[in-house]
């Protein structure tokens, strides 16, 4: 283990703890809140929103950087209905909807740091039954590591006692230069279709063609200020660990490719990200990152038409992720 030291206090008096990796062209530090990747840097430099203190990840930063479940995403209306029964989710969206599984979910809880080496660590977290209103006590672990040159790998793994939605998120925000914000960066994403959504970000239930549309980037464009928080289904969505997603900047020529199992890409521009303190207590621009979250597709539990996104006891779910630069 390169270095381990205590990043913050909680109110309760718990430590938060924060380990940094590194290997190739890459640094790393994760954080036991959240089980936050806090920095990473490529080269030497930032290629992500953070902060150096813990408490803009209790605020205005929350979840960035964190691993957001056990439900990624929204549950319309804050409930669903499996195996005949219906569950009551915390309403923390708007106070109507579901949004990362509640709001005492995996990204604003402690988890704990069960090893670390030079280039990885392995975090865990066990949540109960009825834990934010969804069914099963749910053990989750996620290996953070480091691949030479230049990798970000988060592979995650999970079990329940009872069946229940399971979708894990790296909830990053990317940003590739020095210029503030992502407008700019370029974006190609391997999906043909999308999910429209109402004016509380719910999936309407139509699986729409991309083409003609802003959500066309089957061919790489500028990202612009459009205003992008929709969930694309991806090609290909079979399992596979494959290439996703390619954002990049033209001004400082750095890539960053996105593979990912999973069979939905959320684009989030990070129009909330304005005014938030970042690195060094700086001010931040509206679409200061961009969130590429590689995920169950949004209201799944309640569209059977949708992915499959259950755990059933005896199954294991598995995800992995990579951020290639």
């Amino acid at each position: 283990m390169r270095e381990r030291d205590v990043f913050g206090v909680l109110a309760d008096g718990r430590e938060v703890e924060r380990v940094r990796l590194a290997a190739g062209r890459l640094e790393a530090s994760v954080l036991t809140w959240g089980a936050t990747v806090q920095d990473l840097r490529l080269d030497g430099r930032s290629v992500v929103i953070g902060a150096d203190r813990l408490e803009p990840y209790l605020g205005d930063l929350l979840y960035t950087g964190a691993l957001v479940g056990r439900f990624a995403n929204r549950i319309g209306g804050a409930r669903f209905t499996l195996d005949g029964e219906t569950f009551h989710t915390d309403a923390n969206f708007r106070a109507r909807h579901t949004l990362h599984g509640g709001s005492g979910g995996t990204g604003e809880q402690l988890w704990r740091l069960e090893g670390a080496t030079e280039t990885r660590a392995r975090l865990a977290l066990d949540l109960p039954d009825g834990h934010m209103g969804f069914p099963g006590a749910l053990a989750v672990a996620v290996i953070v590591s480091l691949e030479p040159p230049a990798t970000l790998r988060i592979a995650i793994e999970a079990r329940t006692s009872r069946a229940t939605p399971c979708s894990f998120a790296h909830h990053g925000y990317f940003v590739l230069d020095d210029s503030g914000d992502i407008e700019r960066h370029r974006l190609r994403v391997a999906a043909s279709r999308y999910l429209p959504v109402d004016n509380d970000l719910i999936p309407t239930g139509e699986i729409a063609d991309v083409a003609g549309t802003a959500f066309d980037f089957r061919a790489p464009r500028a990202i612009g200020g459009a205003g992008y928080d929709h969930n694309f289904c991806l090609d290909d969505g079979d399992g596979r660990l494959r290439d996703v997603a390619r954002l990049e900047s033209p001004e400082s020529g750095v890539s960053l490719t996105v593979s990912t199992t999973e069979p939905g890409l959320q684009i989030y521009d990070g129009a909330h990200l304005l005014g938030a303190r970042g690195f060094g207590g700086a001010r931040l621009k509206a679409r200061a990152g961009l969130a590429m979250e590689t995920q169950a597709w949004p209201d799944s539990p309640n569209r059977a038409d949708f992915p499959l996104c259950i755990l059933r006891p005896g199954s294991v779910y598995t995800s992995e992720t990579a951020y290639r630069f």
